[in-house]
């Protein structure tokens, strides 16, 4: 935990790729944290929904990656940074439904095309760039009364 003037509370997680028995470890590590701070249970939620849809991504496709959340006065901000193949067509990984995950991902019950679709639809603002051979960046953040 770091605490500084702005920061509430910081705190860093690595996620390691492909592996789905940890899957989720994050997410509910920072729901815990959150409803620890008293946020409400709403943006609880929502911190949770776009935190985990981050962190299955990073474990279908990624090689690793780090999960950042930051409380401030007023909002609570993820930020998910993978080591992965990227994503060659943002637009069109932003449309529900679309998926690139293979037969093994999708019989695990993963993989409905819905994971950036439900990030976006959660955020209050979200940001997303991606370059290919590199990874994906992801910065979601969810305002706090």
């Amino acid at each position: 935990m770091c605490e500084t003037n702005d920061n509430l509370y910081q705190e860093s997680f690595t996620i390691e790729g492909g592996n789905f028995n940890n899957a989720g470890i994050v997410s509910t590590s920072i729901k815990s944290i959150l409803k620890k701070l008293g946020i409400p249970n709403d943006i609880v939620r929502k911190s949770a929904i776009v935190s985990y849809e981050a962190e299955i991504n990073v474990v279908s496709y990624a090689k690793q990656g780090v999960v950042n959340v930051t409380v401030k006065p007023g909002r609570v901000q993820i930020e998910v940074i993978d080591e992965g193949p990227g994503i060659p067509n943002i637009e069109l990984a932003m449309q529900e439904g679309y998926s690139t995950a293979d037969r093994r991902i999708r019989e695990m019950g993963f993989g409905a095309g819905m994971g950036l679709c439900n990030i976006k639809n959660y955020s209050d603002d979200f940001h997303i760039t991606s370059e290919v051979g590199k990874g994906t960046h992801l910065i979601m953040t969810i305002q706090t009364p």
